[in-house]
């Protein structure tokens, strides 16, 4: 390993991580310290009345401004949903499905994108999973699955299993030639770490627990103008209709949607988790996404090099472009592996026959030598 890779976030800033390597943003990020007075100041504004329920709202709005600068979209384009399977839930629900209709997605999904159509299928719905090729999905193979009824393509930016960084550009393109298909990404382990395109898509979501070093509860959801009018709703609260102040007390038969943000936010949104997602933002937008980005690929280049010098197979793709934040290999008994490392003071995440090392901002060249360290004592030894 050549050349010094520094810490773009000081790893002081955060709970828990003195004297650990840290390296599975991908599963859990670790907590910032400055949590402690997020929590505090939320404690106080939530028993401060309604002007303290006014100011919550108003940390709520910064957060979604800085969510439309991370993707480059319009703040009222930007919604809070619960979670990344509630976005891809939101368009199966609501689209008008016909028998003979399909969705394309992969063999390689995390399940709530694979399976959000499963309640669908009795309409006469497909689902084309576009198997993967040595671990790897093709953009070319994706849109060669997509005909004329093809009414999805659903894709994780990045994926869990390998850290491939899909072309969601490419796939945009790709779309033209079939102007009724809707681009669905779930951006979960692309959003804090690597450019997420939002704009070219048709809905982009992205759990806030990970790459973007947040926590569990919301999920940032990006709606282009043309989903928004292909699909009907199908949740409805005091926040996304039309009632205060136009109907006030009393109600009646009929009332309007609200349009977006608050369309996809029917109730009130985890305002608490918003507020440390907000926090989260902050140093994410100070740091800047392209600055992040070749950060962890330069971490990526590094572990993945150390990884093929002790013999481990790597399934993370090797064009730069390509890369993410997560970089990972086959091993056998990958969770017993991970729990061997972890006696050890180094944290990844090891599940499904592959462990995934994942390096981010607060990652520097002294986590990566620590892993392929210990990774060299420890990884032939069983359980």
């Amino acid at each position: 390993m050549t050349g010094e890779i520094t810490p773009l976030l000081d790893p002081g800033m955060f709970t828990g991580i003195d004297g650990v390597a840290h390296l599975c943003t991908g599963g859990e990020a670790p907590w910032l310290k400055e949590y402690d007075q997020v929590h505090g100041e939320f404690a106080r504004l939530k028993s401060g009345g309604l002007e303290g329920r006014e100011e919550i709202y108003r940390r709520g709005e910064s957060c979604r401004g800085r969510m439309a600068r991370l993707w480059g979209v319009p703040r009222d384009r930007v919604a809070f949903v619960p979670s990344a399977a509630e976005g891809m839930g939101w368009l199966a629900r609501g689209l008008p499905w016909r028998s003979g209709d399909n969705i394309v997605t992969d063999d390689l999904e995390f399940p709530s994108v694979a399976y959000a159509w499963r309640e669908i299928a009795s309409l006469g719905v497909e689902v084309r999973m576009v198997p993967h090729q040595d671990w790897c999905v093709g953009e070319e193979e994706l849109l060669a699955a997509v005909d004329d009824r093809t009414r999805v393509l659903a894709v994780s930016q990045v994926g869990f299993y390998t850290g491939q960084n899909l072309d969601v550009e490419a796939l945009a393109r790709g779309l033209t030639a079939h102007p009724g298909c809707l681009l669905a990404v779930d951006a979960t382990h692309a959003s804090g770490v690597v450019r997420v395109p939002a704009a070219v898509t048709d809905l982009c979501v992205s759990s806030s627990y990970k790459w973007m070093l947040a926590t569990h509860g919301t999920a940032p959801c990006y709606l282009s103008e043309r989903a928004g009018e292909a699909v009907r709703d199908s949740c409805f609260g005091w926040r996304n209709l039309a009632v205060w102040p136009e109907q006030g007390a009393v109600r009646s038969p009929e009332v309007a949607v609200r349009p977006m943000p608050e369309r996809l936010e029917p109730g009130n949104p985890a305002m608490l988790v918003i507020m440390f997602l907000e926090r989260a933002l902050s140093h994410l937008e100070a740091i800047g996404v392209e600055a992040a980005q070749e950060h962890a690929r330069d971490l990526s280049e590094a572990i993945d090099a150390g990884l093929r010098s002790l013999g481990r197979t790597v399934i993370s793709p090797s064009r730069r472009p390509g890369r993410s934040g997560n970089t990972c290999f086959l091993d056998e008994d990958a969770a017993a592996l991970s729990r061997r490392l972890a006696a050890r003071g180094v944290l990844v995440w090891g599940e499904y026959g592959r462990v995934r090392i994942s390096g981010h901002v607060y990652n520097g060249t002294a986590d990566v030598a620590r892993v392929l360290e210990v990774l060299e004592e420890v990884g032939t030894r069983r359980a």
